[in-house]
């Protein structure tokens, strides 16, 4: 007899840990978590802001609580298991949200910058999904890993905007860390997946946005950017049990834009 469809959606016991959570997309991917029964844990580095977005969640009905810690810093990971092993808790579902970029031509970008990204975009995630499944989803013989990519980590940079090299490399390098994890773990009950988001109106694309929207709009078949609902639903089936014969997959959500 077939699993009710409620059933696999529903996340009811389990608790999910987005990065970069405090605002944006790693927001409404919490707000999404939490409305299907998640407890939901976001970090970010700013603690004025997550007591913004723990507020914003539990307004919604959703248990909320937050964890200040910089994902580009190598020691931030066990620290975030620390704190939730001390408070009694565990994490069943990891969000790798957070994310920076750097705009310059490639022939002038700083070692420094190029290092930034790199440590935040795909060391951080690497770091946080050995942490957390070492901790707590191996040991339990389930988990879901979602690594937020880019379609910038699947195509090549158009040349009339500002150049993004680091950007692209690591998003693609998150890309296929997302495929080999879940080839290693896909025995062990811990699906690894990425979304590769288009263009969404946010801090990090604002100034790219200011300058090539209207462009951007142009190209893509929908004809529009991407708006707060649509991670939400691509999301959840990744992180729930409707989602547990997916891993290693990338699914871009960016209203077609990476297929012309």
């Amino acid at each position: 007899m077939s699993t009710p469809l409620k059933t696999l959606f529903d996340l009811t016991g389990r608790t999910a840990l987005v990065t970069g959570g405090s605002r944006g997309l790693g927001l409404t991917m919490a707000e999404a978590l939490g409305e299907f029964g998640a407890r939901v844990i976001v970090t970010a580095r700013k603690q004025a802001e997550l007591d913004k977005a723990v507020a914003h969640l539990s307004a919604l009905g959703i248990a909320a609580s937050a964890i200040a810690a910089d994902v580009g810093k190598p020691e931030a990971a066990q620290q975030i298991v620390d704190a939730v092993k001390a408070d009694g808790g565990r994490i069943d579902i990891l969000v790798n949200n957070a994310g920076t970029s750097w705009g310059s031509k490639t022939e002038e970008m700083p070692l420094d910058a190029w290092n930034k990204l790199l440590a935040v975009n795909l060391t951080g995630p690497f770091l946080l999904a050995q942490a957390v499944a070492r901790e707590f989803m191996l040991p339990a013989g389930w988990g879901r890993i979602v690594n937020i990519a880019s379609v910038e980590g699947l195509l090549g940079h158009h040349p009339r905007m500002i150049g993004t090299i680091a950007y692209n490399a690591s998003k693609g390098g998150l890309i296929n860390f997302t495929r080999a994890l879940a080839a290693e773990w896909g025995g062990r009950g811990v699906t690894v997946n990425a979304l590769a988001p288009g263009y969404f109106p946010s801090k990090l694309t604002g100034y790219v946005l200011d300058k090539h929207g209207e462009e951007l709009r142009h190209d893509t078949p929908s004809g529009r950017l991407g708006c707060d609902d649509d991670l939400k639903g691509a999301t959840l089936l990744l992180a729930s049990d409707a989602g547990a014969h997916i891993t290693g997959q990338v699914l871009p959500v960016d209203g077609g834009a990476s297929i012309i």
